[in-house]
């Protein structure tokens, strides 16, 4: 590679390291055209990153897309800069300055005559006609003003001179919103002239950025000029050439190259490792015409930079190189959090540290109204996660736990843990493996003549110290050995389960609401209703939700018209006909409400990429999606007025069950060696809150999520482990992160780059890290009891189709899932999808099968009286991954999963040569996130 190339490759370098910038550029190409007044200077395209052209009319831009060049244009440009003028760091404050220096050419070039540089210079500083971005209600505005009108007002007459001040059009440019801060401008300029006899080239390196008057559509510094003029004929070609100079000049690395250039060899050697990268596509092949749009997320200049070209990178399945290489990407085994001191509470002395310093900002960064959303967001998932497990806890332990020990539970356990916590993003909440844990210990409590609260108690107490032993003995670090594979397949089961509960809630509603099969359209006129005051009969008084009967022959009763139901019954008289019994069809408008608020959700939250509206309402929608949805929903409720579900909190601080008090004494009620047997099931609920604890932890502090405070996985452990005590002697349920929720809030405080060029998606900048959200959500729920008149207005089926949202959306981000969907597509049809350029096809099936199978196993597990062992099932996971090197290389492995840190230690230390580096993981690990949006392992509970 030519020496101008590694020295881009420093460049890259130290600008990840904060010692070099490098501006973004914006290229404009002006034309020289023929007008009825003369020759003028027509903007007719500009770049960013990729190009849009006037279209024809003058009237808009077009669309932004990757500029296709004829491959002649880019060897017309080499020997224009080969063999025109090179000014490298003129120093030069006025358009006018840089002009003349320009035609006043170099020692070594022959003199322009006077006469025809003084034509030059007076074409050259004509101003330049722009191609005004105006808003749809501007050009609304200049449609009614002048409807006969077939060309755009310009900013300047033609023939007038560049202005040396800023002209007020261009400070009031709606495009400058698109144009990043710290960017400068280059200006390309091309046309026919008929006074040369052969072209004019000059190329134009300012020592420093200058805003050159009026010359630019925005208001920049500019910073390269590049200017062809030439004799007619050949308008093409110079248009051709001038594309292809401002598509250089928007490379990243040429861009780099062209300002660190000393000489004119430099920037040819530049150009030629552009052209060694050019891909050229066949004539014939394709349509020239058609313009390519832009890719979701552009080559990191740091794999264009490797010193190693690709061809040495082997294809085979015993690639030991790429296994190594991709090891450690995405994955937060390398960090200093999982990193053992050898001291006793050393992991967590260490988190602490960490944390400290941000705590006060953890508070100040909260102030920003993309927080509200995620408060209102949160709380009402976290409410009907309170009510789902509440209700499901009342009906598995007696009510001995229920919804208002739910409610309390979950305020009380979140507050504490997002006020000290190392993560406080993670939500707590009642998960599906803890509930199944519940229903166990009770019936074997009952079965035994044990007391249930009792037992649990000491089990909550072991499950606590076998916390503390962890923590201090920086058992977290095993956490490293979580691969997606094991991720994915508890991910999978919690994703699934979660889906599974809100179908089967609302499909428990056909027995509580029945649907009206016996209906007949055709009977109407015999249906009817009326108080009967004659004789005693039948009153239909009662709320058991029969349907009509059939029909029956009538006779006509002594009634009295316009009474009501409880009029008619107050004064002594019954209900007679068959509508009595007329229960309105309310099973039908709450599926109808499920799966409008679901789709709603879903289409709002996409909203962000539409094609419509400003780019603020897009994101405004977006990030109050849920919301709105859900008041959609309710409105839609409360306009039709049926009696669907609604969503019913406690209104009394008293245990659900009587029988029981809000402090659960250690002895009295069972057998004193009750607390050492309780040993055994608290290894095991152990085993599952580790588990479930760690592997939420490892997916909420993944590299590709780009946190900035750092983890705390030995502090969140102990925060947990800590809860434990108070919520087993209160007899509140147990707490652990629970990932959907927990995912969803950092989902919907995600931050991204205001401005972005056109046809760029907004970049990914990070996640808003924060404290207050958390604990404004537990705030709530605390005081949720006494906001029973305002959430009884919610129906229930709209919070269950969030609650499908959440869940469908977390499945749909795991890789597992996408494998899934190529087992039913033929080869032809599959995406172009990373690991399917390095695995055999039949390779990744078997890795999804076996997934599958182990997931399969899980299922079953948890759904028989076999849940017990499930904690240890979910250990077992680690094994079996571990026995899959036996199966698969670890070329495959590295692809569909990632190498255990053992193997991956192994590996890294026999490959010395063509180690990457960091940043090049960081920055595969940054273009995976932006392929996928991003790709993560995600469990959900």
């Amino acid at each position: 590679m030519a020496p101008e190339a590694e020295r881009a490759g420093v460049a890259l370098q130290q600008e990840e390291r904060g010692d070099a910038t490098c501006p973004l550029l914006f290229v404009q190409l002006n034309q020289l055209l023929s007008a009825p007044a003369g020759l003028e200077w027509r903007e007719t395209a500009r770049w960013i990153k990729f190009e849009e052209k006037v279209e024809d009319g003058g009237e808009r831009w077009s669309a932004p897309h990757i500029p296709a060049l004829p491959l002649h244009s880019l060897f017309q440009l080499r020997t224009c800069l080969q063999k025109g003028s090179m000014l490298l760091d003129l120093d030069a404050l006025t358009f006018k300055e840089i002009i003349d220096k320009a035609l006043s050419g170099q020692p070594e070039e022959p003199e322009l005559p006077p006469k025809l540089r003084e034509r030059l210079a007076a074409l050259l500083l004509c101003q330049p006609q722009h191609q005004p971005t105006n808003s749809p209600l501007q050009l609304l505005t200049e449609l009614s003003l002048s409807p006969c009108r077939g060309k755009a007002k310009s900013w300047s007459e033609p023939g007038a001179q560049l202005s040396e001040t800023p002209l007020k059009e261009q400070l009031r440019n709606r495009f400058k919103k698109k144009v990043p801060p710290g960017a400068e401008a280059a200006h390309v300029a091309v046309g026919e002239v008929e006074f040369l006899e052969k072209p004019f080239t000059a190329f134009i390196r300012l020592k420093r950025g200058v805003v050159l008057g009026s010359l630019a559509e925005v208001a920049l510094p500019s910073r390269f000029l590049f200017i062809l003029l030439g004799p007619r004929a050949k308008v093409k070609a110079y248009h051709e050439v001038g594309r292809a100079m401002a598509t250089l000049l928007t490379d990243e690395l040429f861009q780099r190259v062209a300002r660190q250039a000393d000489h004119r060899e430099d920037l040819i050697a530049g150009m030629e490792v552009f052209l060694d990268e050019l891909i050229v596509l066949p004539p014939g092949k394709w349509d020239p015409s058609a313009r390519i749009p832009p890719p979701s997320c552009l080559l990191s200049p740091h794999r264009r930079t490797a010193m190693h070209p690709p061809d040495r990178q082997s294809h085979g399945n015993g690639d030991m190189a790429a296994a190594g290489d991709r090891a450690g990407l995405g994955h937060p085994r390398s960090r200093e959090e999982l990193e053992r001191t050898g001291r006793l509470f050393g992991g967590l002395l260490r988190d602490i540290r960490r944390k400290a310093p941000w705590y006060g900002s953890d508070f100040s960064d909260a102030l920003h109204p993309q927080c509200l959303s995620a408060v209102l967001y949160i709380y009402l998932a976290t409410v009907t996660n309170a009510i789902t497990f509440g209700g499901m806890l009342g009906d598995a332990t007696a009510n001995m736990q229920g919804v208002l020990e739910s409610f309390l539970g979950t305020a009380f356990a979140g507050s504490i843990f997002c006020l000290f916590s190392g993560q406080p993003l993670t939500i707590l909440s009642s998960t599906g493996p803890v509930l199944v844990f519940e229903r166990l210990l009770f019936s074997f409590s009952q079965d035994h003549s044990l007391d249930y609260l009792e037992f649990r108690l000491w089990i909550g107490l072991w499950v606590a110290f076998f916390g503390v032993v962890l923590v201090a003995t920086e058992a977290s670090h095993l956490v490293r050995y979580f691969t997606r594979f094991t991720e994915e397949g508890f991910c999978a089961l919690i994703s699934l389960i979660f889906i599974y509960d809100s179908l089967k809630k609302m499909l428990s509603l056909a027995d509580t609401f029945p649907v009206n099969w016996q209906y007949r359209l055709e009977n109407i006129t015999s249906y009817s209703c009326i108080c009967n005051l004659s004789s005693p009969g039948h009153s239909s008084t009662g709320n058991d939700m029969l349907l009509p009967s059939p029909l029956v022959p009538w006779q006509p009763p002594t009634a009295l018209a316009g009474l009501s139901k409880t009029q008619c019954l107050v004064e002594g008289g019954h209900l007679l006909g068959t509508s009595c019994q007329y229960v309105p069809d309310v099973t039908l408008i709450s599926f109808l409400l499920f799966g409008g608020t679901f789709l709603s959700c879903t289409a709002l939250k996409r909203f962000r990429s539409s094609r419509y509206f400003p780019a603020a309402v897009r994101k405004l929608v977006s990030d109050f999606a849920i919301i709105l949805a859900i008041l959609a929903s309710c409105t839609v409720d409360a306009t039709l007025g049926l009696e669907t579900p609604k969503l019913l909190v406690p209104s009394e601080l008293k245990p659900t069950n009587p029988a029981r008090g809000w402090i659960v004494l250690p002895f009295g009620a069972n057998p004193w060696w009750v607390c050492l047997v309780s040993v055994v099931p608290a290894v095991l609920v152990t085993i599952l809150i580790f588990m479930d604890q760690q592997i939420t932890a490892v997916i909420l502090n993944r590299r590709e999520y780009k946190l900035q405070k750092g983890a705390g996985f030995h502090l969140d452990l102990l925060c947990v482990s800590l809860l434990m005590v108070v919520t087993s002697a209160t007899g509140l349920p147990w707490y652990v992160s629970a990932t959907v929720i927990s995912l969803a809030h950092m989902e919907s405080l995600r931050k991204e780059s205001a401005t972005s060029a056109p046809g760029e998606h907004p970049e990914f900048l990070g996640i808003r890290e924060q404290r207050l959200t958390g604990l404004a959500v537990f705030v709530l729920m605390g005081v949720s009891v006494f906001m029973a008149p305002v959430l009884k207005h919610i129906p229930m089926p709209v919070l269950y189709g969030v609650f499908l949202h959440m869940g469908v959306a977390a499945l749909n981000s795991i890789q597992l899932t996408d494998r899934v969907r190529l087992l039913l597509m033929p080869a032809k049809h599959q995406p172009d999808l990373a690991y399917l350029r390095h695995v055999p096809l039949r390779r990744v099936h078997l890795f999804t099968i076996i997934q599958l199978l182990c997931l399969t196993l899980l299922w079953v597990l948890k759904s028989t009286m076999a849940a017990i062992i499930f904690p240890v099932m979910l250990l077992a996971l680690v094994g079996i991954r571990k026995g899959l090197e036996c199966i698969f290389s670890l070329h495959d492995l590295s692809w569909l999963d990632s190498l255990l840190p053992t193997t991956a230690r192994r590996e890294a230390e026999g490959k010395q040569p063509g180690k990457r580096s960091e940043q090049e993981s960081s920055s595969e690990a940054s273009e995976l996130m932006c392929r996928r949006g991003p790709e993560i392992n995600i469990s959900v509970n």
